[in-house]
Parts: structure tokens; sequence; C-alpha cells
């Protein structure tokens, strides 16, 4: 099933709507480099002022990214709970109200039960994926650049997701816009940090056109870790920030860049 946005304003914004094979209470959304008014690097792909850029650290103009947060915020149907991404695996519970003047938590993911509560990943390469069980009573949204993969983000994420619902919760996935397996060149360190874990990881992996360097595969290597967890539900994996300028940030294509975000929340 595909889950539309449960607010009408929402559908003013460019953005995809991800399905989910998961109850009608669960809700979700990601933006687009579209739909606000940040320009230069930060806006269309021409440069042209239309920009949705919603990362406050990559050197865009203040203005224009409280501008671009306040007509996301606007178009949904509960506080949006940002995080500190810092490529780690520590879960936040956002289970509380969200005071605009609160301490944004250091986290690459978030989890939640409380219905109206916006769970957001901001990126630009890496994975975004947005996790929900099929009861629609608590979801997920987590970061998975490759170190916070290969270090077990996924599976804190959906550790801490059962730890609520116990062990035979069904969950399922879905994977956004990140690096493709055709732009995301890495050295042997990274093909390592997967390989020592998990001989199967080497299928995510094909020579690049130089000695010692691979083609990288993050969405077959998400889908390994979430298979370890018995979570075989994932929708999505076929979308390339690099490849597509017209909708998406890239870091790796452009250095100066913005942020898209992953959103989902739970319906009262």
């Amino acid at each position: 099933m595909t889950n539309q946005a449960d607010n009408s304003k929402l559908g003013q914004l460019p953005g995809l709507a991800p399905e989910l094979a998961v109850s009608d209470r669960v809700r979700a959304f990601v933006t687009i480099r579209t739909g606000g008014i940040s320009a230069g690097s930060f806006g269309a792909a021409d440069g042209s002022a239309v920009g949705l850029n919603l990362g406050e650290h990559v050197g865009d103009d203040p203005a224009a990214v409280r501008e671009n947060r306040a007509r996301l915020q606007a178009a949904l149907p509960g506080p949006i709970c940002w995080l500190h991404q810092v490529h780690g695996i520590e879960v936040h519970h956002a289970d509380t109200a969200v005071s605009a003047h609160a301490l944004v938590p250091t986290a690459d993911a978030a989890i939640t039960m409380r219905a109206g509560q916006v769970l957001a990943i901001m990126t630009a390469d890496c994975l975004p994926l947005l996790l929900a069980d099929t009861q629609g009573r608590i979801v997920g949204a987590v970061h998975a650049g490759w170190r916070g993969l290969a270090a077990g983000v996924i599976e804190a994420t959906v550790d801490a997701m059962r730890a609520r619902l116990g062990e035979d919760a069904e969950l399922a996935a879905w994977l956004g816009p990140v690096i493709g397996p055709a732009s995301f060149e890495v050295g042997q360190d990274v093909m390592d940090a997967f390989c020592d874990q998990d001989t199967q990881a080497s299928s995510a992996f094909l020579p690049g056109p130089t000695e010692g360097k691979y083609w990288a595969d993050l969405y077959a290597l998400a889908r390994l870790r979430l298979a370890s967890r018995g979570v075989t539900r994932a929708g999505g994996g076929d979308l390339c920030t690099v490849r597509d300028p017209s909708r998406f940030y890239s870091h790796r294509r452009d250095r100066r860049t913005g942020r898209m975000a992953s959103l989902i929340w739970l319906l009262t």
C-alpha cells in the first residue's frame, strides 16, 4: 500500500510517498531538493531559489533554512523530532512532547509510539531507512551511512522497536534515496568493515575501475542487516541521489549541497 500523507498541506510540497505494507495508521514522506527558498548550491539543480534544504550545518543562509523547515512543519500533523546525526548507532526514544527549545538529541535513529510525533532523518547520499510494525503501533527512522550501517544502527533500531512490542513483532522497512551501487566507490577498508562480520556481504561489492577500489551497494548491505533480524518486508531501494540531480541533493556529486528529510509518523 502507498502511505500517502494524512495532511492535505503536505500535498503542496514536492516529494516521495514511501510504500510500506503496514497499517493505515502509518504515514511517511520524503522531501526532495525543491519546494523551498534556498538558492545556489542549496537550490534547484540550476541554482534557482526554490531549494528545500533542511540542513542547518551545511553553509546555507540560516534564514532560508528556517523558512524551509517552517514550511515542512506547517504541512505535518505534529512536531518534527530532528536529530544531530553522527554516524553512530544511538537510538533516540521520541515518546515525549518535543519543545521548541529542547536540545536536539545526538542519535542516528529514532523510534516512537506517540501518535503525531514525526521522526526525521536528513541525508544527501547516506541511506534513510523507515520502519514500522505491521499493526501500526510503532515507527522508526534510521540514518545509515556506511559507518553506521557497519556498526549496526539498523540492528540497534529493530531491537529497540521489538523491545517495546515483543520479539514476535513483525516489521516492515522502506529504503530511501541513497548513493547507488554504480556511484559509490570505496576502498578495501570499507569492504573489510562489512565482510569481516558477514561473508555474505561480499555480494554487495563489485571490483571498481582501479585496483583496490570497489563499487558498494548500500541497499544490498541494508537488506542483509534487516534479514539478520528477520525483517524481510523491505520496499524501496531503487533511487540514486548522485544520478538524479533534479530531485536529490548529493554530497558525493556536489560536495557543497543541502539535505533532504525522510519522515514517518503515526496517526491518532
